[in-house]
């Protein structure tokens, strides 16, 4: 729906079954705050891919989701369903084998052979890493059978239009799934192809589209498009798209919704972000370790550069109401972040009109800080919210839940959609009034 020829748009972020949860709060919340229907884009990374794929084929009322995704996330667990599964046990075999023969081999008139074997092993391992053990055919098979049920991308909704994001290695370049098209802005009409390379979208299952959202470096294998699922057959050997996690390229899934002239791009954009802050470590035992951590603070930085670009600047340039939060925030520092936004120029005229400000506060909003925080606190019902924050504990043991995918605790998915609930509430309301 668009009100007052505006287009809304919700992105949610990456972060695993953590996300997942988190995402859950804030389309409670919305739901309750009757904005959730009013909806036109849902934009996904990784985990929030998860959950909004399948809300976006949710046929029913929304408690009856909410509360059918708190169970499948408390008890169904993809790493389980990975060591379960025959591929797993077959990669283990085929290690123990050559492994344990190197062992055996050792303690014969053939030990000189230990060395080849073992070197053969891992040349074995490493150059046909993905042929060995494809885990993401795995995890496409755990995320359809716990969520999907053989569901494609035909089968979804039209509003709201779900965009799920993932990178393109081959391109370099953001590709989504959709009902309406899957493909990125290299094979489109102004790409570098003439004509442009197209893609059967209408059967490619969901799972394997969150599949490639998902898909994180190193530990999953990439995913391809396999040559049914391209229009003109013969442009199977033209390009190679090599899929992998959307948060390389766009953590917080807000790059479609802002783009310029995207069928995705959007007027007023909420964004849930499930991320934590970079919390401190000094554990790096091995240059693996070491290596995650170098990613993890690389990613940790281009989140920071992209809230710069699509959050703050966007009131200079796009002057668009975007309402952003972050798991990693408290609460008691929306009211006085906004304050703050608006002592320094960064909220949209348009949002400040809409809260009923005194004029001589809004001319000088450094001298009023007070007088606004107070207006914004009774406006925005803020004490009741209060009552329903977390405990300092609580906090903590939702933002330090892992990112990974196996099944949370009944205290976990509380507390992320607890805190997710209050967040949204309170931006909402703060940066996208009008709504």
């Amino acid at each position: 729906m668009i009100i007052n020829k505006k287009r809304i748009g919700l992105s949610l972020s990456g972060g695993g079954y953590r996300a997942s949860a988190f995402h859950l709060g804030t389309l409670k919340k919305l739901h309750e705050l009757g904005i959730l229907d009013k909806v036109e884009v849902i934009s996904t990374i990784s985990g929030g891919s998860i959950t909004g794929a399948a809300w976006c084929l949710h046929e029913g009322e929304y408690n009856s989701f909410h509360n059918e995704m708190i169970l499948k996330l408390k008890n169904k667990n993809v790493i389980r369903f990975i060591f379960r599964s025959w591929v797993f046990i077959r990669t283990i075999l085929f290690a123990f084998i050559l492994i344990g023969g190197a062992v055996y081999l050792s303690f014969t008139n053939w030990s000189g052979f230990t060395f080849p074997v073992l070197i053969l092993f891992f040349y074995l391992f490493l150059s046909h890493q993905f042929k060995i053990f494809p885990v993401s055919k795995v995890i496409e098979r755990a995320y359809d059978d716990f969520f999907y049920k053989g569901k494609t991308l035909k089968d979804l909704k039209i509003i709201p239009l779900l965009a799920i994001g993932s990178s393109n290695l081959h391109s370099g370049r953001h590709f989504t799934f959709s009902k309406i098209s899957m493909s990125d802005s290299s094979y489109g009409s102004q790409g570098e192809y003439n004509p442009p390379i197209k893609f059967n979208q209408h059967d490619f299952p969901v799972s394997r589209a969150v599949m490639a959202s998902s898909c994180v470096p190193f530990a999953f294998t990439p995913v391809r498009i396999n040559k049914e699922f391209f229009l003109n057959e013969k442009d199977y050997y033209k390009i190679n798209p090599v899929l992998v996690d959307g948060g390389v390229y766009d953590n917080q899934g807000i790059h479609k919704l802002t783009q310029e002239a995207s069928r995705y791009e959007c007027d007023i954009i909420i964004t849930s972000d499930a991320g934590g802050k970079f919390i401190a470590d000094k554990k790096y035992p091995n240059a693996l370790a070491l290596l995650i951590r170098t990613v993890d603070l690389f990613m940790y930085r281009i989140k920071g550069i992209q809230m710069i670009q699509h959050v703050y600047r966007n009131v200079q340039m796009a002057a668009k109401p975007i309402a952003y939060f972050s798991l990693g925030w408290r609460i008691q520092n929306a009211i006085p972040g906004f304050v703050r936004n608006m002592c320094e120029g960064q909220v949209l005229q348009e949002v400040i009109d809409a809260h009923g400000f005194e004029k001589e506060w809004i001319e000088n909003p450094k001298v009023h800080v007070k007088e606004l925080t107070q207006h914004l606190q009774k406006r925005l019902n803020y004490f009741e919210i209060e009552k329903k924050d977390l405990t300092e504990k609580q906090w903590e043991m939702a933002r330090n839940t892992g990112t990974n995918l196996s099944a949370l605790s009944g205290e976990q998915v509380e507390y992320l959609i607890r805190h997710a609930e209050n967040l949204t509430e309170l931006q909402v309301k703060l940066y996208c009034p009008k709504i």
